[in-house]
Parts: C-alpha cells; sequence; structure tokens
C-alpha cells in the first residue's frame, strides 16, 4: 500500500461552487460587464468570459439575458437597501445619528465602488433599462424617501428646525446620487471622502446645529448611540 502523503486542501473549482455562490458569482460578473460594456453589450457570453465559465452555464443558472440583468439589479437593489437600513438600526434612536448614518452609508466600500456605481449608472440612464429600474426597486426607494422624509420631520419636530420634510429629503436624496454621478463621469473624479463632505455640507445647510461639512457636530457626535 502506497504511504499516505499529506491531506491537501483544494478550493473548489469556480465550475464546482454550490449554486448559490455561482449564481453570486455570475452576477457579480455581469455587474462587471455592465461596468465594462454598458447595459446593453452586456451579453451572457460576455458575461461567462468574465466569470471564467461557459455560456451554457450561464444559461443554465438565468435562462436569458433579460433574467440574468433582473437578478442582477435585485441583488444590487437588496444589497443597497440592507446596507442603508443595517447603517441607520446600529446608529441607535436619535434622529442625527439615524439620518448622518442613513447618508453615509452610500459611501460604504461594500456598496460604492466604480463597477457598482457604474452598473446603477446603466440602469439609471439607458432607456432599455429604466422600466426595470422601476418595477424592480421602485419599492425599495419608496422606502428610503420614507425613512429620510421622517427623519427630517424629526430634526423639526425633536431639534426645533422648521424645514420642508419632503423637499428637503428629496434635496439630501438628489445631492447623494449626483455625488455618485460626479464619481462616475468627471474626467478628474474626486474620491469618497470629498463625496461624503459634500452631501454632508448639505445636511449642515438644512440643520447647522448639528451637522457640519465633517459630519455630526462634536457635541452631536460625542453623544453616541442612544
Amino acid at each position: 500500500m502506497a504511504a499516505v502523503g499529506k491531506l491537501e486542501v483544494v478550493e473548489p473549482s469556480p465550475r464546482k461552487l454550490p449554486r448559490d455562490a455561482r449564481r453570486l458569482q455570475l452576477i457579480e460578473a455581469t455587474i462587471d460587464t455592465i461596468a465594462r460594456l454598458g447595459y446593453s453589450r452586456a451579453t451572457m457570453s460576455e458575461v461567462a468570459r468574465a466569470a471564467g465559465l461557459s455560456h451554457g452555464l450561464v444559461n443554465f443558472h438565468f435562462a436569458s439575458k433579460e433574467n440574468l440583468l433582473s437578478e442582477t439589479l435585485l441583488h444590487l437593489a437588496e444589497e443597497y437597501r440592507q446596507n442603508w437600513t443595517g447603517a441607520v438600526e446600529a446608529a441607535g434612536a436619535d434622529a442625527p445619528a439615524q439620518l448622518h448614518a442613513m447618508l453615509s452609508a452610500d459611501f460604504n466600500p461594500a456598496v460604492c465602488t466604480p463597477a457598482r456605481l457604474s452598473a446603477w449608472c446603466a440602469f439609471w440612464g439607458e432607456a432599455s433599462g429604466r422600466p426595470l429600474y422601476q418595477e424592480k426597486c421602485g419599492s425599495n426607494d419608496e422606502e428610503y424617501n420614507r425613512k429620510l422624509e421622517e427623519l427630517c420631520r424629526r430634526m423639526n419636530a425633536e431639534h426645533g428646525y422648521a424645514v420642508d420634510a419632503v423637499r428637503t429629503a428629496r434635496v439630501l436624496r438628489v445631492t447623494t446620487e449626483g455625488v455618485w454621478l460626479d464619481m462616475m463621469t468627471m474626467q478628474a473624479p474626486y474620491g469618497t471622502d470629498e463625496a461624503l463632505t459634500t452631501v454632508m455640507t448639505c445636511a449642515a445647510a438644512f440643520f447647522p446645529r448639528h451637522f457640519t461639512a465633517a459630519g455630526l457636530t462634536p457635541a452631536q457626535a460625542g453623544a453616541g448611540p442612544q
């Protein structure tokens, strides 16, 4: 009998991953492909090439390009929703802390990557992608907007401000979306630190006793989660 040598641990190859892991691998490859080629040119063959897999395997998991793009958008939307809701929950009950967490969450490195920003811009910007975005992400957008408006109302009620909550929330949202667009389209884009500073400057214009360009005021930041 041959001697038993040292056990070698072999990582599973991309072709032998569990079903859920392989679907995630293909979704990540789709995000990268959209970032490189755009929405319309992100074919199943290009995704297969990016993932190092066969076209047939992509077809097995998603059946069509439409399904693949739909599942990719749903993945991005749920990732984004969990990111901001988790940040708000971790901030405690204080309205300024929650608002700061909600605005900062958009610049979490887990969701604010060049590939993800490119994918979001593709779904927003191309006519063929907008109906899919509206169908799959409308309820998530409404949830986000409701929470942002609620926090602006709480800033009025609990901290003596008198802003229009709906319009203030809208300005904060479009500022965040605007700096995301800047980061994708400018010839010399600024980084996430400057992007977040821009958003906090906007928050400080509405809530100057609680926010500065650097974020929460020192007194508010020192209060910690409540």
